[in-house]
């Protein structure tokens, strides 16, 4: 028989067991140390002939002390022999219902490992070590659940949206093909490189979030109106090419943070306000603080806060959903806060939060 077949065949003693056997051990050491003192006890009693209560009485004998030591020795033998059955059923009985919650955060495991994330232990009573571990391992499977269920959601919004292009161009050229002789080839060529252009910028921005997903961000002291600075000229190119009013207040804001990232949360919140708004967007830079405003329709807090999910503006038909899941991201890499708004007479508020920092030299 090989090794593993004899470390399958060991007996398998559980906690369970194992406190059991304690407590009856500790019962019967217990008891066998008083019957110990209580033996000593009498081994040192004088070995004198003892009389009774009335020395003329000479019908019962009084015991000697070796009748006394064989009494007590019998006795305690009984006595560990009871104790040691009481220790070891109590102890059962114990052992059973203190291990009892432990039981019930494993089963709770094993349906975790089996897939199933629904299910929570809610245990009640006295606060102790295994109250804490329930509530521990609820929480823990209440986020697995959510990440999960926005893992399935991101990768079925991914599968259509990458999809979507590619079944364009196919049409595209499928019509193309079934009647050369009358097609605008210029406007054919434009549509084509408008839809390829958007499968690539969906690509890169789920590349982006990958990236921000498996590495470490190094934070330098920035000027965050300085950041805004360089990305003005794109910005306002675009805004006067859609017709959007662009203005900016700009004050001095010092925060930790990484000067590319920061200029994608710029481009992104503004050309948001400016592909997806109404007639103006407006960016102010405050100590610690980017707010971008734009005009629009009425939105929903409902509608807003679904937002920063992939794709969740492209079920609305606006985009492919990803510059504001990208925008969350950056600004959690940062340890900072991203807060959105509806406008009481239509728009978007975007407030962007970052710890501040001083300027070296």
């Amino acid at each position: 028989m090989s090794d593993e077949q004899l470390m399958s065949w060991r007996p398998r003693l559980t906690v369970r067991l194992r406190l059991t056997l304690s407590y009856a051990g500790l019962l019967v050491i217990a008891g066998a140390v008083v019957s110990c003192i209580i033996w000593l006890v009498f081994r040192i009693v004088p070995n004198y002939p003892l009389n009774g209560a009335n020395p003329r009485d000479r019908r019962v004998l009084p015991p000697s002390r070796g009748d006394i030591l064989h009494l007590v020795v019998t006795l305690s033998g009984w006595a560990l022999g009871f104790l040691a059955i009481a220790g070891l059923v109590g102890g059962w009985f114990l052992a059973g219902r203190m291990l009892k919650p432990l039981q019930e955060i494993t089963a709770a495991a094993r349906k975790a490992a089996s897939g199933s994330l629904d299910h929570r232990i809610g245990l009640t009573g006295i606060r102790d070590e295994f109250t804490d571990l329930s509530d521990t391992f609820d929480e823990m499977l209440g986020r697995l659940q959510r990440s999960f269920e926005q893992y399935r959601r991101f990768a079925a919004n991914a599968s259509h949206e990458l999809r979507t292009p590619h079944a364009v161009m196919k049409t595209m050229l499928e019509v193309a093909a079934a009647d050369p002789d009358h097609q605008d080839v210029p406007e054919l060529v434009k549509r084509l490189a408008e839809t390829n252009q958007r499968g690539i910028d969906i690509v890169e921005a789920l590349l982006s979030l990958t990236a921000l997903n498996n590495r470490s961000v190094e934070l330098d002291p920035l000027d965050l109106a300085a950041v805004v600075r360089s990305a003005l000229p794109a910005l306002s190119s675009e805004a006067r090419a859609a017709e959007v009013e662009l203005t900016c207040d700009l004050a001095e804001s010092v925060v930790e943070g990484n000067e590319v990232l920061l200029h994608q949360v710029v481009v992104n919140l503004v050309q948001n306000g400016i592909r997806h708004g109404g007639g103006s967007v407006a960016i102010t830079v405050a100590p610690g603080r980017l707010v971008v405003r734009n005009t629009g329709s009425v939105l929903h807090p409902a509608r807003i806060r679904t937002f920063t999910e992939p794709f969740a503006k492209a079920r609305y038909g606006a985009g492919h959903g990803l510059g504001l899941a990208l925008v969350d991201r950056i600004v959690e890499t940062h340890h900072g806060s991203l807060d959105l708004a509806p406008i009481p007479g239509g728009g978007l508020t975007v407030t962007v939060v970052l710890p501040t920092a001083d300027l070296v030299g």
